[in-house]
């Protein structure tokens, strides 16, 4: 069977750690996917959903922070501030930090501030898209 090992880290815990037949992660301009045996690279990752498919054919799926992915030996390694299961995240939370964020947005800010605001609304919106997604399957 052709799987890789995959480890997912988030500041607070190792979120994954084990084998996985495919991972589709959030790119600047879309999505990527990582099979076996991918060649070596190192990218970053943005805000979003990343899927991966364990040997048994079934999927799991988590609401990511960005971060950097790391390929190397039929290892790969994401490495993100922060990774969520779907059923993890707190609906109503979100949407207040949703509404804060873009509360900020519309106040005059420094460039530094407007940056911190508009990932803090990324990782909102993308919080909520998941919980939104859960909730439907």
């Amino acid at each position: 069977m052709d799987t890789f090992s995959l480890k997912i880290m988030a500041c607070d815990r190792v979120f994954f750690d084990g084998e996985s037949r495919m991972l589709v992660f959030p790119v600047y301009d879309g999505e990527m996917a990582i099979m076996a045996h991918h060649e070596q690279m190192t990218t970053t990752i943005e805000v979003g959903e990343i899927r991966f498919q364990l040997p048994d054919n079934t999927w799991q799926n988590a609401i990511v922070s960005d971060g950097i992915l790391k390929v190397e030996k039929n290892e790969v390694h994401l490495l993100v501030y922060s990774a969520e299961r779907p059923e993890e995240i707190d609906a109503f939370r979100a949407q207040a930090a949703l509404e804060r964020a873009k509360e900020q947005l519309q106040q005059k800010q420094s460039i530094r501030e407007y940056h911190v605001s508009s990932a803090s609304l990324a990782r909102a919106m993308a919080r909520l898209r998941g919980v939104n997604k859960e909730s439907i399957n």
